[in-house]
């Protein structure tokens, strides 16, 4: 479909581009550090591996029924379509509304600070402590610079068109999953004669949760209903490392046969991705201490669940290559966080386009430029993720939208079983796998979570409803502006 211009998407991304998407997306910085959170949270090696495939079941269920909105509706915008379609325009807005504001900018600019962070690893003079500039008591650091320099840098390969960005997506998550692929292979490898593999068996199934505060460390045993919070709790992390697996939803206007290639991206990219995570955590545990102390003066001393800064992949990777291990690593991340961001910027854009040629959002936005791509959607998104870099609030929002993020998956696997009954006789290239019970146990799990996070969470899940709630008046402010104008 062309805009005012005459420009057009254009469809480039196949079925290999596509799965490099989901998967490119995914995997950030995010393997390499939650386990250690995790750990504490859940207090075994057992349970640790237990989280995260329960995490990869979610995701995949959650993809296999996305297959089915992707076939029936393949346009730009994705999951906000289906919000719309399945719903009505309010509840499509505020996901909109809210992945703009905060899950897709906010994740870009934590992304983007993530690559800084491990930057200046390798360029000690591009860290946080590197003050350059102070505007009103706040001071920007080089490592914002950098985290803002890569948004800007892969906005720009962006704006010039699908071709360059496909090619990044591509390179860079090749790139990643081969080199995650390598380091699992020679932790496995280690793992069998190694002492630690032994001692986390001994108490495999341990459960206990683990917090830290100025009083010192306090373990409390779980059992029964505790068990079942902690891993509610501790789903948070490992959710948080498997998102972004419905971007590839977002440029179905890009995708060459949409209908057949979004549903195979989808369950190939989520499975691949969540064999990777559990094969990773396995190495972990083959090669560390799962527990550990706060106090403790090397990687064996502290563990997987006091890794130093949290950031597990180092210390077995230094249990694999001795001190080289936080080069490696630092590249490893720099290229992952790098690839992921390049998917997050190129799908993002296109929601704004989206609510634009609907009404409920700036009109700029939903107009391609001569490369056929929303340009004016790129460069808002860019600068909004900017300022959130700069401001560093990002982490925070993150955190409060998480349970957010969760109810609008909710209300999209809903939205099978709501256009199932509404539009029985629309076309569905793709039939979402196991209909009605796997989406069912998916939004009953997905609920399950929720639940656990508005009680034992509430911090990090009423702020995020005031977000979203938010959206009110702007959508009305949108309809409001969108009335006037068809008004003679």
């Amino acid at each position: 479909m062309a805009d005012k211009h005459g420009h057009e998407f254009r469809r480039e991304l196949r079925v290999l581009d596509s799965t490099m998407l989901v998967m490119g997306s995914m995997i950030g910085s995010g393997i390499f550090i939650v386990s250690a959170d995790i750990a504490r949270t859940v207090g075994g090696p057992g349970p640790l591996l237990l989280v995260w495939l329960i995490t990869g079941l979610i995701t995949i269920t959650a993809a296999l029924s996305y297959g089915e909105l992707a076939g029936m509706m393949p346009h730009a915008g994705g999951q906000y379509v289906y919000l719309r379609e399945a719903f009505n325009p309010l509840i499509g807005f505020l996901y909109g509304w809210t992945l703009f504001l905060v899950i897709q900018s906010g994740t870009i600019a934590a992304v983007a600070v993530a690559f800084a962070k491990f930057t200046a690893l390798l360029l000690p003079s591009l860290g946080e402590t590197t003050i350059l500039l102070t505007v009103f008591g706040h001071h920007v650091t080089a490592a914002q610079v950098v985290a803002i320099a890569t948004i800007l840098i892969l906005t720009g390969v962006n704006l010039r068109g699908i071709h360059g960005g496909r090619i990044v997506q591509n390179v860079f998550t090749i790139a990643k999953t081969t080199a995650l692929f390598g380091l699992i292979a020679v932790g496995l490898l280690l793992a069998h004669n190694h002492e630690a593999f032994a001692s986390n068996l001994t108490r495999f199934w341990e459960t206990s949760w683990t917090k830290v505060s100025d009083g010192g460390v306090t373990v409390t045993p779980l059992a029964g209903f505790s068990i079942l919070a902690a891993f509610g709790v501790a789903m948070v992390g490992s959710l948080f490392s498997s998102d972004a697996w419905n971007n590839i939803t977002f440029t179905a206007g890009e995708v060459v046969n949409p209908k057949r290639t979004i549903p195979i991206s989808l369950a190939a990219g989520t499975a691949i991705v969540t064999v990777l995570y559990i094969l990773a955590n396995v190495s972990y545990i083959g090669l560390l201490p799962f527990w550990g102390s706060p106090d403790g003066t090397d990687v064996m001393s502290r563990g997987i669940q006091f890794a130093a800064s949290e950031r597990v992949g180092t210390a077995a990777a230094w249990v694999m290559f001795g001190p080289p291990a936080a080069v490696i690593m630092a590249v490893l991340i720099m290229v992952s966080t790098f690839g992921c961001n390049n998917g997050l910027i190129l799908a993002g854009a296109r929601v704004l386009y989206a609510m634009a040629k609907d009404g409920l959002f700036f009109k700029k936005c939903g107009s391609l430029n001569s490369h056929g791509v929303p340009g004016v959607a790129l460069a808002l998104q860019a600068v909004w993720a900017s300022l959130l870099c700069v401001s560093g609030t990002y982490g925070n929002l993150l955190d409060y939208v998480v349970f957010a993020v969760l109810i609008f998956y909710i209300l999209t696997v809903a939205g099978i079983f709501v256009l199932r009954w509404r539009r029985p006789d629309v076309d569905r290239p793709y039939k979402a796998f196991g209909y009605p019970v796997v989406p069912a146990i998916y939004i009953l799990a997905a609920l399950a979570i929720s639940l656990d996070l508005l009680i034992y969470k509430p911090a990090y899940t009423w702020p995020g409803v005031v977000i979203v709630l938010l959206g009110l008046p702007v959508y009305a402010l949108w309809r409001y502006r969108r009335r006037a104008a068809s008004t003679p």
